[in-house]
């Protein structure tokens, strides 16, 4: 009971001790020093990224139709090409799956030729033109 009573007073003493002191965190002030070259490094990106459209490329169109099918056919592509990505297109009042996205008509003819076997109806487009 003794040691019981020395250990709990023992316990309290320390406990009071250290809630006693100021606790010290760090501090929230942030120096960025950042090269002025970097920022004009950026806006030249700024710039040749705004002169560049994604519609620029070569698409190609593998189904026009209803939202549903669209969304069939173009979760069958994704299966049998992983490597060409897709997106759905909404045309008043049909919608159009649109695969790929290449640099050159010639990257796109070569891909044409392959979806065409099993797309009969695929159409290589550039959408802005």
């Amino acid at each position: 009971m003794r040691i019981l009573r020395t250990l709990t007073i023992f316990t309290i003493f320390i406990l009071c001790s250290f809630s006693g002191h100021k606790v010290h965190a760090q501090t929230s002030k942030i120096n960025i020093i950042q090269d002025p070259k970097f920022e004009m490094l950026l806006n030249e990106k700024r710039k040749i990224n705004s002169s560049i459209t994604v519609n620029d490329r070569y698409k190609i169109q593998i189904f026009y139709g209803t939202n549903e099918d669209a969304k069939k056919n173009l979760s069958l592509f994704k299966k049998e090409y992983k490597n060409l990505d897709g997106t759905i297109i909404y045309s008043n009042p049909s919608y159009k799956v649109w695969v790929g996205t290449f640099k050159t008509r010639i990257d796109a003819e070569k891909n044409y030729k392959e979806i065409l076997k099993k797309y009969p109806t695929a159409l290589l487009i550039r959408p802005n033109k």
